[in-house]
C-alpha cells in the first residue's frame, strides 16, 4: 500500500537534503553564520534519517525465522524511532547549543553577505519539491483523514516521518532566513543566534512528536475501527459460526495484521465441517481486510463466562471497538 509511495518520498527527501547540506556548509564556511551551521547539521541529520528509513524498510523484508516467527516487519518502527532520537540529539540539541554559543559571542556577517540568503532561498525551493512529493504520496493513502489524524494513525511510519521532517525543514529555513536577514540589516549577530534557537526548539518538538507516535507503534497497535467492523462482519456473515466470543488484533508490521478470535460453533459439529468452516471464514477475512495475513480462529461452545474472561484481558481491540494512540 504505502511502501512504494513511502520509498519515493524518502528518496526525494534524501536527494534534496544531501544537496542542501552541501550548499549550507559552503555558506557557513564563507559567512560564519550560526543559523547556516545549524541548518547544515539539520540537513545532514535529515539525510541520515532518510538513509535509516530506507535501511529499515529493506531489513523489514527479511523472511521469518524460527527465532522471529512473525518476521521483521516491526524493524520499520524501530528505525523510525531511531530517526526521532537522531533528530532530537543531532539536530535540535546541537542547534540550541550553537544558539547559546552565538548569543554569548555575537558576531555579525562581515563578508559574502548575499551567500546565505541565496543559499536559503535555493534550499527552500528544493525543500518545497521534497515536501510536495511527500504530500502527493501521502494523499494516495490518506483517504479522507485530516493530516493530524493521518500522522497519528498511519501504520506505515515512513510517510509521516518524511512529512514532519520536510515541514520542519521548511519552517527551519524560514527561521534561518529571518535570523540571517535581521543580522544583515542590523549588523547584530544575536539575531542570527535567535534564528538558530528557533530552529533548535522546532526540531526538538518534532522529534518528541515522532518519538511518541513511533513508541505507540512499537508497543503494538490494533486494527482501526473500520477494519474491526469488517473483520467482525467477515466472521459472522455466514452460517459457519454463531458469534464472536472475543477477538484481538495486532499489527506485526505496517502491512501485516494478526487476527486472533475465539468463535462460537454449533454443538455437535464434526471436525471436518469445522475445518472447512475455518477455511471459509479465513478467506472472507483476507478478502475484506487484505492486511490480515496471520489469522487464528479458536472454536468453542459459547458460554457467557468465556466471553467475560476474554473481554477482561487487555487487548488492542475488542469486538466493536479499537484502541487509539495515547491521548487520542
Amino acid at each position: 500500500m504505502s511502501a512504494n509511495g513511502g520509498t519515493k518520498a524518502i528518496v526525494a527527501a534524501l536527494l534534496a537534503n544531501s544537496g542542501i547540506a552541501v550548499t549550507k556548509f559552503v555558506a557557513f564556511l564563507l559567512t560564519g553564520s550560526s543559523s547556516m551551521l545549524a541548518e547544515s547539521v539539520h540537513s545532514v541529520a535529515d539525510a541520515g534519517n532518510q538513509g535509516l528509513l530506507l535501511l529499515g524498510g529493506r531489513r523489514a523484508r527479511r523472511a521469518a525465522t524460527p527465532q522471529h516467527p512473525f518476521g521483521y516487519g516491526r524493524e520499520r518502527y524501530i528505525y523510525a524511532f531511531i530517526v526521532s532520537i537522531v533528530l532530537f540529539s543531532v539536530g535540535g540539541l546541537f542547534a540550541l547549543y550553537e544558539a547559546y554559543h552565538k548569543w554569548s559571542h555575537a558576531e555579525g556577517i562581515t563578508s559574502w553577505h548575499w551567500v546565505p540568503v541565496a543559499v536559503l532561498v535555493a534550499a527552500i525551493i528544493m525543500e518545497i519539491f521534497s515536501f510536495r512529493t511527500a504530500i502527493v504520496e501521502s494523499n494516495l493513502v490518506r483517504g479522507n483523514q485530516s493530516w493530524v489524524k493521518f500522522v497519528r494513525r498511519a501504520k506505515a511510519p515512513e510517510l509521516p516521518v518524511v512529512l514532519l521532517e520536510d515541514l520542519g525543514a521548511l519552517v527551519g529555513l524560514v527561521f534561518a532566513l529571518f535570523g540571517v536577514g535581521m543580522t544583515l540589516i542590523t549588523g547584530n549577530g544575536r539575531w542570527d543566534a535567535a534564528g538558530t534557537a528557533m530552529i533548535g526548539v522546532l526540531l526538538v518538538v518534532i522529534a518528541i512528536i515522532l518519538a511518541i507516535e513511533t513508541k505507540s507503534l512499537l508497543l503494538g497497535e490494533g486494527a482501526e475501527a473500520h477494519d474491526v467492523a469488517a473483520l467482525e462482519k467477515s466472521v459472522t456473515d455466514g452460517p459457519e459460526f454463531e458469534r464472536i466470543i472475543h477477538m484481538k488484533t495486532l499489527y506485526l508490521g505496517p502491512e501485516e495484521l494478526m487476527v486472533a478470535a475465539k468463535v462460537a460453533v454449533p454443538a455437535g459439529v464434526t471436525a471436518e465441517v469445522l475445518a472447512q468452516s475455518i477455511d471459509t471464514v479465513e478467506g472472507r477475512i483476507r478478502a475484506a481486510v487484505p492486511t490480515a495475513r496471520v489469522i487464528y480462529l479458536e472454536p468453542d461452545i459459547y458460554r457467557a463466562s468465556a466471553e467475560r474472561a476474554g473481554a477482561g484481558s487487555a487487548s488492542p481491540s475488542e469486538p466493536g471497538e479499537v484502541a487509539g494512540r495515547p491521548g487520542s
